[in-house]
């Protein structure tokens, strides 16, 4: 099974809501790269099909982090397969068409100058990171307010300029610090080489 198999089985078996139909079309459909995308331009998953990649990893690391007797029994988090499943496939969706393929040129280990291929950031949407993933889905589907707030704060204290407002999302919304776990966990270990 590819990545892309993976992700439409994961999405049609547990993400039922009205709209995630029409969601599910346009993330497979000729105007939107979700499946071709990378994660980032030179940071974690940077290549082709790096943001499916990021997307499943991400999951993946909730569903162990939520699937953890402390996490089930201590801390009383207990979420739908559906509420898991959109949080984690669809935080990134702020990344949909914004990195374009373009090249440059560098010299190679003899000193000789060679045009090699990456990843351009040109985002013709500038709406934000989590919020603009939020708006994305939002134009398909509602969103629980849980489901919107760990989305839009998946990123935690790395990209907020009002670090008081991820500590009161946290807090309020449990669901939006595992998820930011879960990001964290797939960008810097499951994600450090693409051979691993």
């Amino acid at each position: 099974m590819t990545q892309k198999e993976r992700f439409i089985d994961i999405f049609k078996t547990h993400i039922k809501r009205e709209g995630s139909g029409a969601l599910l079309d346009y993330l497979m459909g000729p105007g939107c790269d979700f499946f071709t995308a990378p994660a980032s331009t030179r940071y974690h998953n940077a290549w082709e099909g790096g943001l499916c990649d990021h997307s499943l990893n991400v999951y993946d690391c909730l569903l162990d982090y939520l699937n953890r007797p402390v996490v089930k029994e201590k801390y009383g988090l207990l979420y739908t397969d559906e509420s898991i499943a959109i949080v984690a496939l669809l935080h990134d969706l702020c990344k949909v068409n914004i990195y374009k393929v373009s090249s440059r040129n560098v010299k190679d280990e003899f000193g000789r100058w060679k045009t090699v291929p990456y990843y351009e950031f040109d985002d013709q949407l500038p709406y934000g990171h989590g919020e603009k993933s939020v708006y994305v889905i939002s134009g398909f589907m509602k969103l629980t307010r849980e489901e919107a707030f760990a989305i839009r704060y998946h990123m935690g204290f790395s990209e907020e300029n009002n670090i008081r407002n991820v500590g009161a999302a946290f807090e309020k919304f449990p669901l939006a610090l595992a998820l930011n776990i879960a990001d964290t966990e797939a960008a810097y270990f499951v994600e450090t080489d693409r051979d691993n």
